[in-house]
């Protein structure tokens, strides 16, 4: 069965030009820090990949952001920092998946569909397909092994197998020898019952039972002292409040608090391991090298599934990379849920001393989100540490903090933001209404750090513009791979070198432009998502499939069964009806903006444009009838990335920044004029190809081979091979591919 032509191409290809870490080699002169099997060649560096969730450049202090109030304490990062380089001009995608396809195909996601965060909803056309040329399959080629633990997000949900064919090897089809980690895109809602001890009336909005006095003095209503703490090994313990609520230190332990309860067996009837819990209880699956499949239910004895779910990343990531045989280079991505909303505090153990205390009675205010995601942010740099430690990267000193020297140890470390913040929890001075979501600055500048031995002069920082799609050659380049001779030659690639930036203190820039994009997902016609309205941006989205995404997002929700009194019963189907429903109350409410359908930004070093498309509700005037209309705009702004306050391209806030795009004149007429150019450029790049399922650049016979494999194995319903986006592959995307048999696309796809 031939399901990723173009990998076995990359393999007949061989490794390319053995350029990149030889010629580092070169240039450091570095005697003894590699290892090899023969003695006579070097082995090229290990990789170990951070992905943090929702972390923008606002959140790590050491790049001179996020202003002086939850500013989160990152000591292992900033080591990381002195001991590599920090790129300060990182493009990201405005949401999570786009971004994370990114970093393993090199791609944007204008050629692979791959636009916006992977719903459920969203068929298999928009999550990164089995042909593409992936970093762990091109690194193979290399000798490398590969494992990615975490959060993936880059296909399908198992919560709907008729939108994803992959079914439960996802990872292990597009490359990787070992995956451990969710399945999901974000931790499930947090559990409320506290694994089904609340009783009728009583919620615990942290998801555990908090003590019964609050760090203030003042009491708190249904919380406990005292109480049994089972675990789903069915063992109990008795626990008593000495710094912290039991509740807390059984949740930390993967166990349910029977409040002021005593161990009994058989446990009371109403303690629930079934119940997935935000970041402290989930379904952990499992691909091996074989590609067997395997899950770890939120029930299973071994508690494999129970614990703060960046300890269990982090966990995963150790134990794979010590079994990792000496004479075999390898790539780790350890791919951290945190710090995406549902927010929770994390374990008290991962925290500074100087942490915030919090009660377990309000994990949803605004301000204490912003303050959960600082801690949150803190107990993710802490595994980081830990990981660093373990793998023998670093040291672990007396007072807990870590050594870090790159010189000694043969792994390159990466660290990264999939995004900007999430609206909450945004530092000054960036724009919470404009942050994730947005292609505005806040939604896409990210943190970078690489460090490791093949770094000149470490403690540097770069303001060359860097995109997320440069880091799929820099791991080609880390492990002496020309990705363009890796890859087809009918896969276009955005992705841009930087090793240079590494090795060479005085670089020049690489690009010229950088470009980021955001896009509905595709969804079959019959494919209808409500409204859900996240008050703090007033924005209203159809991004999220179910009540409890939205509200783990901080949002209302204007389905079926809307709390907003007046909604009727099936609630709403799209935003502008939300904002037609609230201009017609007494008096007439405002309306919300609508999250865009289309977002697009390039950028060259000091001047920014976006295009939006997205639809308006435009009310009823005269004797012409209210219509939801679509339009287009451009915004033109002056950028740069100055501490500690940058200018931003914020469209409510005409003047120096926002240039408009009417009346332009000089420097900023040359370069709108450019930038329009470079975006119709990119835009224009992608060919278009009816039939050819396989991204190989011909409609063949191959095509029709691969369309009934795929058919087979999906049960006729959504594939790379649905050409017409009904969410079936049946005998219409049969008939696309006949009729276009013979057909060469020209240029790359």
């Amino acid at each position: 069965m031939k399901l990723k032509p173009d990998l076995i191409g990359a393999q007949g290809a061989g490794v390319g030009r053995r350029w990149g870490w030889i010629a580092a080699l070169l240039v450091l002169a570095i005697s003894g820090c590699f290892g090899s099997d023969s003695g006579n060649e070097p082995q090229p560096p290990n990789i170990i990949f951070f992905i943090l969730d929702d972390v923008g450049i606002d959140q790590i202090s050491a790049f001179g952001y996020g202003g002086t109030v939850d500013v989160p304490q990152t000591p292992v990062i900033d080591t990381l920092v002195k001991g590599g380089v920090m790129f300060r001009n990182t493009w990201a995608m405005a949401e999570c998946s786009p971004s994370r396809a990114m970093f393993f195909n090199g791609r944007y996601p204008i050629r692979t569909g791959t636009t916006d965060a992977i719903t459920p909803s969203d068929l298999a056309n928009s999550q990164m397909s089995p042909y593409e040329s992936t970093t762990p399959a091109i690194l193979k080629t290399a000798g490398y092994a590969s494992g990615i633990f975490g959060k993936t997000h880059f296909t399908g949900s198992p919560t709907n197998p008729s939108t994803n064919p992959y079914g439960a090897t996802a990872q292990f089809q597009l490359g990787w020898g070992q995956f451990s980690g969710w399945g999901e895109g974000a931790p499930r809602s947090i559990d409320t019952t506290a694994g089904g001890v609340a009783t009728t009336g009583i919620s615990y909005p942290c998801g555990y039972v908090p003590g019964t006095t609050s760090s203030s003095g003042a009491p708190i209503a249904n919380g406990a002292d005292a109480g049994a703490c089972y675990t789903v090994d069915n063992h109990c313990s008795q626990l008593s409040s000495t710094n912290k609520p039991p509740g807390r230190t059984c949740l930390e332990r993967g166990g349910i608090l029977v409040p002021n309860g005593v161990c009994a067996s058989p446990r009371p009837a109403n303690v629930d391991f079934t119940l997935q819990n935000g970041y402290y209880v989930g379904e952990l699956l499992f691909n091996d090298s074989n590609g067997q499949a395997t899950s770890a239910p939120p029930d299973d004895p071994s508690g494999k599934a129970r614990g703060y779910r960046s300890t269990l990343e982090a966990n995963l990531a150790i134990d794979w990379i010590k079994s990792r045989p000496k004479n075999q280079p390898w790539m780790a991505t350890v791919s951290f849920s945190s710090a995406h909303t549902p927010y929770q505090p994390p374990p008290t153990s991962l925290l500074p001393s100087d942490a915030r205390a919090f009660d377990g009675t309000d994990c949803t205010s605004a301000s204490s989100e912003r303050t959960l995601m600082t801690q949150m942010i803190e107990a993710m740099d802490r595994e980081i540490g830990r990981v660093l430690v373990d793998s023998g990267v670093a040291k672990r000193n007396a007072d807990g903090s870590i050594a870090y020297d790159p010189a000694q140890s043969n792994t390159m470390v990466v660290v990264i933001g999939d995004n900007g913040s999430y609206v909450y929890t945004v530092k000054e001075p960036f724009d919470a209404k404009y942050a994730k979501g947005y292609v505005n600055q806040t939604g896409v500048w990210v943190p970078l750090v690489v460090a490791g031995p093949l770094v000149v002069q470490p403690g540097r920082s770069v303001d060359a513009m860097v995109n997320v799609a440069d880091l799929f050659e820099l791991f080609g380049e880390i492990a002496g791979i020309n990705v363009r001779d890796a890859v087809p030659a009918t896969h276009a690639l955005d992705a841009e070198s930087m090793l240079p930036y590494l090795t060479d203190p005085g670089a020049s820039p690489i690009r010229d432009v950088s470009f980021t994009h955001l896009e509905s997902n595709a969804r079959a016609p019959s494919t209808v998502q409500a409204p859900c309205v996240i008050e703090a941006a007033n924005v209203c989205t159809t991004l999220f499939p179910q009540v409890g995404l939205c509200k783990d997002e901080g949002g209302v929700w204007y389905g079926s069964g809307s709390p907003v009194l007046g909604v009727p019963e099936g609630g709403f189907t799209t935003c502008c009806q939300v904002n037609e429903f609230r201009l017609a109350q007494t008096p007439p409410l405002s309306t919300y903006s609508i999250l865009p359908d289309l977002q697009q930004a390039v950028r060259n070093s000091n001047y920014k444009l976006l295009r939006i498309e997205g639809p308006e509700w435009v009310p009823a005037n005269g004797a012409s009838p209210g219509q939801c209309v679509t339009n287009e705009q451009y915004q033109f702004y002056r950028i740069d990335q100055a501490t500690p306050i940058p200018r931003l391209d914020r469209p409510t806030n005409p003047g120096a920044n926002n240039l408009g795009t009417t009346g332009l004149t000089g420097e900023d007429l040359s370069n709108y004029n450019w930038l329009v150019s470079k975006l119709q450029s990119i835009n224009n790049s992608v060919v278009d190809c009816p039939g050819d399922g396989n991204l190989d650049g011909v409609v063949n016979a191959q095509d029709v081979e691969d369309y009934n494999t795929w058919a087979t194995r999906s049960g006729g319903t959504s594939t790379w091979f649905d050409f017409n986006f009904d969410g079936k592959t049946d005998s219409v995307d049969l008939a696309t591919i006949r009729a276009n048999l013979g057909k060469t696309c020209a240029g790359s796809r």
